[in-house]
Formats: C-alpha cells, structure tokens, sequence
C-alpha cells in the first residue's frame, strides 16, 4: 500500500513515503530516558513537561509575519560573515525541557539524512533569527523561541548558523511535508539518532554549550 504525506509539496504534488518510519508508543513521550518518535497526523500525548501540543493555528504565512515573530530578541552572537558563493541558512537546535531535543527525519531520506535539525535558507530581506524559527515550524510543527547561538557551519552550498532553541508551542504530529518523523531523543543517545556527519560537530557544540549554561530555562 502507498503512503502519502497529509500534506502536499510545495507545488501542491503528494508526496509518497517510500520507507515509512515507525511511531514509538505513547508511554516514551512521558519517559526522558526513551526515543519519542511521531509521524505526520500521529497520536500524541495532551501535554509533555506541562506545555501542551496543540498545532499553532496562527503560524506566519509570509515572510513580513516571520520577522515580526522574532522582533526584539536580544541574544549575544558573533557577525554573520558569509562566505563568497555561499547561501546564507539557519537552523534551530531545540531543546525539551526534560533534556532530550528535538530532531527531524526528513522525507525519503531528502540530502542523505535519516535524521537531523531543522534548518534552511534564509528568505530575502528577512534574518536568520527568521529563518531559524520558520524552519523549525516547518520541519518539526514545533513553535520555539530563539535562546541563544551555538555554531555556524559551512555546508556544501549553504553557510549555516544555527541557533539554541526551546519549545513554547506548536505539535510536532503537524510537521510539514519535508518530514515524515518528529523525534525527541536523549541527548546522550543524540550521536545513534543524527548519524549524518555533518551533524557531529553540531552535537558536540551542544555537549559544550549545555556544560557551561545547563539544561534548565
């Protein structure tokens, strides 16, 4: 039997999951030392960690709405210096408050990823503050807010900066086509998950960054 993604592209095509992925049971979600996993239209728990899932029902849906989201974040990062021949992309490394974080698998294995953060470029006229949280929303159906820089990186055709974030809304059973998963893993399991090299120094940045600053809010 063929599965399709509920949503469309974004030429309005469906998208076929030629290797669906599995759900875990509704018990992980609850469980920090488990693997949540949660497919597009999926069964989800009311609440994690007394913040309900719930699909934000107002989402942007131009650029003009994204940046007035992001307005006024005061975070401390260095100057963006984008390298000649480069996209300029952003991505949003997204941490639960019960330790673990959040990763996409993208659809059909998309850029040789099983699974990932989200990311992507950035629109014309708008930041990467933008991009990051618009990407996020997209991938993973989450709603987060931007908390503080991590890592920029260079990949083959995009120069990324990715950001630390956290989950303030939004579900992740409402992620968009580019997914056909939503995962919160245990950080120390991150490495088994985001197996893509590209991903590793990523990882390794936010061992770092959760040594010095911690997991709380």
């Amino acid at each position: 039997m063929t599965t399709y993604h509920p949503c469309p592209d974004d030429d309005g095509r469906p998208v076929v999951i030629r290797q669906p992925s599995t759900p875990t049971p509704l018990s992980h979600w609850d469980d920090a030392s488990r693997i949540a996993t949660v497919l597009p239209g999926g069964s989800l728990p009311p609440m994690l960690n007394g913040l309900a899932f719930a699909p934000w029902a107002d989402a942007p849906a131009v650029s003009e709405g994204w940046s007035a989201c992001v307005a006024g974040i005061g975070i401390e990062e260095p100057p963006f210096v984008l390298p000649a021949g480069m996209a300029a992309a952003a991505g949003a490394v997204i941490l639960e408050d019960d330790g673990r974080v959040w990763l996409v698998a993208p659809s059909n294995g998309f850029g040789g990823y099983s699974a990932t953060f989200p990311k992507g470029r950035v629109d014309p006229g708008t930041s990467l503050h933008c991009a990051s949280v618009r990407e996020a929303f997209e991938e993973s159906g989450l709603q987060v807010r931007v908390e503080a820089f991590l890592l920029d990186v260079r990949r083959t055709l995009t120069y990324t900066r990715y950001y630390v974030a956290r989950r303030i809304g939004g579900s992740p059973a409402a992620m968009g086509w580019e997914s056909q998963a939503v995962h919160l893993v245990p950080l120390a399991r991150l490495r088994q998950v985001a197996v893509h090299p590209n991903d590793a120094p990523l990882i390794a940045a936010l061992e770092d960054w959760l040594a010095c600053h911690g997991p709380a809010r």
